[in-house]
């Protein structure tokens, strides 16, 4: 019969005292931009020259909100001819065939080439040059088939086009050509490969800078002023015309437009987070603010759990 030792009770370490780093020239940075904005903000607001009444007027007033109605419609209707057209145009830049090839190239160097502020007064002036547009005797007025709203979308879809071509084209060459094969062993055409296979995937790639694209259209669409497309800007210009209000009057559209940038923003954020994920970069995207928030208010969270999130 033999004695066993008992084993020594173990010895745990001592906790370690994690004193965290003084960041005081953040704080310092951060206190000067803060003062800074302070500064700004209040030479604004306590401006003699600046008529605020005349801003909380006219913030809501029929003709303003008219015209971002008509803001919204040119954002909207460009960016899907624009995305549409930019899809066929970046497929006959990646075809075989050299004439498509050729067509889309000089496509896009014709457009990407020249300002948009210039191919929007062209557009509104091509009846000083096609009076009438048609066929023969089926032909109408131009300058009664192309309006001033009808010649900002015109411009301005037609180029954005040469610009989501290129975005289209770089999210399609990111698709591994595996794909392809893969797709042309199973059977399926080149067009239903593209429409099934590539360009699901290579939407991810395709969105952020779309969105980039909505955001700047948005901004691009105040360019229609010069020939009185009767859009946010356009009605500003009107009003601050005519009551000698101009400064108060852009500060009306810039709060509209910093709104609707915001919407933007947030829906794209949105969208990136959706089609990044099961990607490196998705995955490593946390909960939002409302989710941890939540979570860190929920009965009966452990504190282990709490740390973790």
């Amino acid at each position: 019969m033999t004695a066993t030792a008992e084993s020594p009770e173990r010895v745990r370490p001592a906790p370690i005292k994690a004193i965290p780093v003084r960041r005081t020239g953040q704080w310092i940075s951060a206190a000067i931009v803060a003062a800074l904005v302070a500064a700004l903000v209040w030479s604004f607001a306590s401006n003699p020259a600046i008529q605020w009444e005349v801003v909380r007027e006219f913030l809501f007033n029929e003709n303003i909100l008219r015209g971002g109605i008509v803001t919204i419609q040119l954002t909207v209707m460009s960016m899907v001819l624009g995305v549409l057209l930019g899809v066929v145009l970046a497929v006959m830049r990646l075809s075989h065939n050299p004439v498509l090839r050729m067509v889309s190239g000089g496509y896009l160097w014709l457009f990407r080439g020249t300002p948009v502020l210039v191919q929007i007064v062209l557009w509104f002036n091509l009846g000083l040059i096609f009076p009438r547009l048609g066929f023969g005797p089926v032909s109408a007025d131009t300058n009664e088939l192309i309006s001033a709203f009808t010649a900002a979308l015109l411009a301005l879809a037609l180029n954005e086009a040469a610009y989501m071509a290129e975005i289209v084209r770089g999210g399609i060459l990111s698709v591994d050509h595996g794909q392809t094969e893969a797709a042309h062993a199973l059977g399926l055409t080149g067009a239903k490969t593209m429409r099934r296979i590539v360009l699901p995937q290579a939407m991810r790639v395709i969105v952020p800078p779309t969105g980039n694209e909505v955001i700047t259209m948005l901004k691009t669409t105040s360019l229609v002023a010069v020939i009185g497309a009767q859009d946010l800007f356009t009605e500003a210009q009107l009003f601050g015309s005519k009551n000698f209000t101009t400064f108060e009057m852009l500060l009306v559209a810039s709060f509209w437009y910093l709104v609707l940038t915001s919407v933007l923003t947030v829906v794209q954020s949105r969208l990136e987070h959706r089609f990044a994920r099961g990607t490196s970069q998705g995955s490593k995207a946390g909960p939002g603010w409302a989710a941890r928030l939540s979570a860190n208010l929920r009965p009966g969270r452990s504190t282990t759990e709490g740390a973790n999130r």
